[in-house]
C-alpha cells in the first residue's frame, strides 16, 4: 500500500460501535467491493467496500467480515474471510495478506480463507442462536444502482438459504456511525487535503494561456501519486472558460485562452479518505475587474456560510440561510434586481439562475458521505462548503470549496492553508 499503516486501534474501535448498536443474538455480514471489468479481458482499479474499510483497513478483494457479538467461543465474534495464497496467484497478482498481516492491519484475530466460508456461516446461523441477520445495501440518497453489489448478491442468496431469519438493514446504522469521524479519521482526511494543497500550488505556478485543460489534470495527478496517493479522490472537473458554467464538466480537452477562467474542481485520495477542493483561477494570472468582484461575492458567501455551519444545525436550514446571502450578493452584482425579488415565486427564485446546486455534503470514505441530511449536524462530522456564481449570459463560473470538521464551538477548515484570496492568487501565477 502507498500510503503510511493505519493505527489498526481506529478499526477496532469501528467494530465495537457497530457492535453497541446492534440488537441481541445478531450476526453481521459485510462483503469487498467486487472488481469491475471493462472488457475482453481487462478490469478497472479496485476500490474496497467503504464500509468494510471502515471496519477492517483491509483493501485487499474477495473479503468477508462476519461479526457474531453473542457467540459463546470470543474467538469466533469477529471473523475476517480472505482469498487464500497460493504461488499461482502470486506469481500473475502479486503479494496477497497472509493470516498475521491480516490480523496486524485489522485487528480481527480470527482469520480464515474464504472457502471456510459456508461452513462457518452455517453453523452460527444455525447453532449459535441467531435471531437477527443483518445484511449491508448501498442505500446512499443518490445511488443509482445498476449493478449487483457482491453484498447485494449475498443478500439473495442468504434469504434463500435462511428464509426464516429475522432480516434487518445495517446501512442506517453505518450511516449513522460514520457520520462521525475519529481523530484518526480526521488525520487521514488531513493528509489528503494536505496533498491537494500541494497539487493546487503547482498548478498555479504551470497555469497559462495555451496549455490545455487535460494538461492541468496531468499536474494534479503527478503531484497526487507521488505523495502517497492512488490519485484522484474522483473524476476531476478543469473547465475552462465557459466550460465552467457546467457543474459536472469533465472532458477536460480545451486550450485555456487568454482572459478566461479556469475552473479546477479536484482532490487527492490518500488511505481511502478524499478530499475534495474547488478553486477558480485567471488563466492569465490576473482576474479582471469583474471576474473579481464576483470571485469576492463568492468568497464572502463561503466565508459567511463557514460562520454559519454549526453542531445542531439542520443541513437544509442551513443551505437555505446561504441562499438568503447569495441572493444579496446577486443583488450587489446587478445579476438580479429588487423588483426580481418582488416578484419571484416559492420555489423559482431569482438567484436559481445563477445558483442551482447544494452547499454542502458529506466527505470521507466517499466523496459524497455516508450520513442523514435530515439530521442535526455532529460534531465530528465532516461536511464541504462550496457556493458558486454561474454567469451564462457573461460566460463564466465561479465555485470555491474547503473541506471542514463540525467542532463543539464552530468549525475547522482543514483546507485553510490552500490558497483562497484572489490576491494570493494571482501572487503565486505570477512569481517566478
Amino acid at each position: 500500500m502507498r500510503y503510511a499503516s493505519i493505527d489498526p486501534a481506529l478499526f477496532i474501535i469501528n467494530r465495537k460501535r457497530l457492535v453497541k448498536e446492534l440488537k441481541p443474538d445478531s450476526l453481521v455480514v459485510f462483503n469487498s467491493s467486487d472488481t469491475m471489468p471493462t472488457t475482453a479481458d481487462g478490469t478497472m482499479p479496485f476500490r474496497q467496500n467503504s464500509d468494510l474499510f471502515y471496519l477492517t483497513g483491509i483493501s485487499q478483494e474477495e473479503t468477508v467480515l462476519l461479526l457474531c457479538p453473542g457467540f459463546p467461543d470470543e474467538g469466533k465474534r469477529e471473523i475476517l474471510f480472505l482469498r487464500e495464497p497460493n504461488d499461482h496467484l502470486e506469481k500473475w497478482h502479486g503479494h496477497k495478506l497472509t493470516k498475521t498481516e491480516a490480523t496486524a492491519v485489522s485487528g480481527v484475530r480470527t482469520i480464515m480463507w474464504l472457502s471456510e466460508f459456508d461452513a462457518m456461516f452455517h453453523h452460527l446461523m444455525v447453532m449459535a442462536g441467531v435471531a437477527n441477520v443483518y445484511l449491508n445495501t448501498n442505500e446512499h440518497y443518490r445511488a443509482e444502482i445498476v449493478v449487483q453489489t457482491r453484498d447485494a448478491r449475498f443478500v439473495e442468496w442468504c434469504q434463500e438459504r435462511y428464509p426464516l431469519h429475522t432480516y434487518k438493514r445495517v446501512a442506517p446504522v453505518m450511516a449513522k456511525l460514520r457520520t462521525v469521524k475519529q481523530a484518526q479519521e480526521v488525520k487521514l482526511l488531513q493528509k489528503a487535503c494536505d496533498i491537494t494543497e500541494k497539487a493546487f500550488r503547482r498548478v498555479l505556478k504551470f497555469v497559462k494561456p495555451g496549455v490545455m485543460e487535460y494538461e492541468v489534470e496531468a499536474e494534479y495527478t503527478h503531484e497526487f501519486v507521488r505523495n502517497g496517493s492512488r490519485g484522484h479522490a474522483y473524476t476531476p472537473i478543469v473547465a475552462s472558460g465557459r466550460n465552467n458554467i457546467i457543474l459536472h464538466y469533465i472532458d477536460n480537452d480545451k486550450k485555456c485562452a487568454k482572459g478566461d477562467l479556469l475552473l479546477l474542481d479536484a482532490g487527492a485520495e490518500y488511505a481511502n479518505y478524499n478530499a475534495d477542493l474547488t478553486r477558480t483561477i485567471p488563466v492569465s494570472g490576473r482576474f479582471t475587474r469583474r471576474q473579481k468582484d464576483v470571485y469576492n461575492a463568492v468568497l464572502r458567501i463561503q466565508r459567511k456560510a463557514m460562520g454559519l455551519m454549526s453542531k445542531g444545525m439542520v443541513y437544509f436550514d442551513f443551505h437555505r440561510e446561504v441562499e438568503k446571502i447569495m441572493q444579496a450578493e446577486l443583488v450587489k452584482l446587478k445579476l438580479i434586481s429588487k423588483t426580481d425579488l418582488k416578484k419571484q415565486k416559492p420555489g423559482q427564485e431569482a438567484f436559481r439562475r445563477y445558483y442551482y446546486h447544494g452547499t454542502s455534503h458529506m466527505l470521507g470514505l466517499d466523496v459524497h458521505d455516508l450520513g442523514n441530511m435530515h439530521a442535526p449536524m455532529a460534531v465530528g462530522s465532516v461536511w464541504t462548503i462550496e457556493p458558486g456564481i454561474y454567469i451564462k449570459e457573461e460566460g463564466f463560473g465561479i465555485r470555491l470549496e474547503n473541506n471542514v470538521v463540525i467542532r463543539r464551538d464552530g468549525v475547522d477548515d482543514l483546507m485553510k492553508n490552500i490558497p483562497i484570496e484572489a490576491a494570493e492568487i494571482e501572487e503565486i501565477m505570477n512569481s517566478k
